[in-house]
């Protein structure tokens, strides 16, 4: 049995804004938030590239104040700091920031080269394509020093990840007060570098969060079988016999205690999996300790799924839906507690064009379905039909191999089954899929991530 923990809190640029205006709205001054985020800033700078020389890019708005303050700090820590900006922000609190810094300035079109770069140029606001002279300076700067951004790499939109221009990759992003969707989503999953959240003393409420690893209880003394939970997963055809062998195999490796497959495929996969045809299968649907089933993997769009769709639409079990029946389903209403698991092609066919604002279109998904809706890309995105919505960024390119979405179908199954509600178990088996994929490596198959779960929740 697994216990899923709420992971680090994500944030919309609108819904960041209306966090730092009730902050200063209850007492906290806009100059001492913007002071915080200079000082936590500079000594995560500090700690993560040390450097003697410095080259701190600064925008006109309060990107480039939070910029001339970490401007100070660093010269204060002894650090030969050079401030790159056309123009000094002119609004307030950014405006005594800049006042503030009384060492050498230049034009961007002269930012020198140094071992350290700071990106304070453009921040959260940024909604257009970057300033001429902005992407000039950040063109020049390309492969030069250490690059840390501050809150998001210039030229990101914070919550789509889309890039307005062509933006200086980081090695270290440093967010304030949470992160930002763009950091992970988009092109800022391969820009934002390490990621980091410097805390500025701003409460932060948000239905969005990163998934975060699981804890491991176990099963209890007396536990049995079916109180481990039961699993059913529905068989595809026998020519993809495989996909739903690798569901039923996850399964049990998520620690399911029995795992029934539905139908006539091919060869068992592991004498530990039992088999039943179709109809000794359906059956089975009201027995009350059947916990979760799965349908899809290896399906073919016929009269055989179809009319397990149908008696699942009215079985009462929680549903995984994934592959090939995800081409079956009707828009609307799922009618079952489900989740469903699509790549990008397979929820374009069922809910439309992802579009560039992939958050908004997988919470949209789950509102039209009532179900739990998983994007799986890379950066897998989980939203609940109330609106709660994770991020799993835990992953690895490895897990692009065929037969991995079925693992993880099985997977979200076997958390069901013992005990989870759909949105945690989706989530937990999100984050220990990642796992597994980390551990996967070079030449690695499906069948090798099966293997691995043992691991990886020994490692819990």
């Amino acid at each position: 049995m697994l216990k899923p923990d709420s992971g680090p809190t994500i944030v919309s640029a609108a819904a960041m804004r209306a966090a730092e205006a009730a902050a200063i709205a209850a007492g906290t001054s806009a100059l001492t938030l913007m002071e915080r985020a200079a000082a936590g800033a500079a000594r995560a700078i500090m700690a993560f590239a040390p450097a003697r020389h410095a080259t701190v890019l600064c925008g006109p708005g309060n990107n480039g104040g939070d910029g001339y303050g970490i401007a100070c700090r660093l010269d204060e820590a002894g650090v030969a700091v050079t401030v790159a900006a056309d123009a000094p922000p002119t609004s307030e609190p950014a405006a005594t920031m800049a006042r503030r810094w009384t060492g050498p300035v230049v034009p961007l079109s002269e930012a020198p080269a140094a071992p350290l770069i700071v990106d304070a140029l453009l921040g959260t606001g940024l909604t257009r394509p970057l300033p001429e002279s902005a992407q000039a300076a950040l063109d020049r700067l390309q492969g030069v020093g250490r690059v840390v951004a501050i809150d998001i790499v210039s030229g990101l939109d914070a919550d789509t990840g889309k890039a307005l221009g062509r933006v200086l990759p980081a090695e270290l992003t440093l967010s304030f007060g949470a992160a930002k969707p763009g950091h992970v989503l988009g092109e800022g999953a391969f820009v934002t570098g390490r990621l980091a959240v410097v805390d500025i003393g701003i409460a932060i409420e948000s239905p969005l969060a990163f998934t975060a690893r699981p804890q491991l209880l176990g099963p209890g003394r007396e536990a049995h079988k079916y109180a481990r939970g039961w699993v059913m997963v529905v068989e595809g055809t026998p020519g993809h016999g495989g996909a739903s062998g690798l569901a039923g195999l996850a399964a049990l490796r998520t620690g399911a205690g029995l795992v029934t497959l539905a139908g006539e495929g091919g060869p068992m996969p592991a004498l530990a999996l039992m088999r039943r045809n179709d109809d000794e299968a359906a059956a089975l649907l009201t027995d009350k300790r059947l916990g979760a089933v799965v349908i899809g993997p290896g399906m073919e769009a016929d009269a055989r799924a179809r009319g397990w769709l149908k008696r699942l639409s009215w079985a009462g079990k929680s549903l995984v839906i994934d592959a090939g029946a995800l081409r079956l389903l009707p828009r609307g209403p799922i009618g079952a507690p489900a989740v469903l698991t699509p790549h990008e092609g397979e929820f374009t066919q069922l809910f439309g064009p992802v579009g560039e604002d992939r958050l908004g279109a997988v919470q949209a998904a789950a509102r039209t379905s009532d179900a739990v809706v998983l994007l799986k890309g890379a950066a897998t995105i989980i939203a609940a039909p109330d609106g709660r919505t994770a991020i799993n960024a835990h992953a690895s390119p490895f897990l692009a191999t065929a037969g991995s979405g079925d693992v993880l179908a099985g997977m979200i199954a076997a958390l069901i089954a013992q005990g989870l509600p759909l949105f945690e178990a989706a989530q937990a088996a999100a984050w220990l899929h990642g796992e597994a994929g980390l551990r996967l490596g070079p030449g690695g198959i499906s069948d090798d991530l099966v293997a691995s779960l043992p691991a990886v929740l020994a490692a819990l």
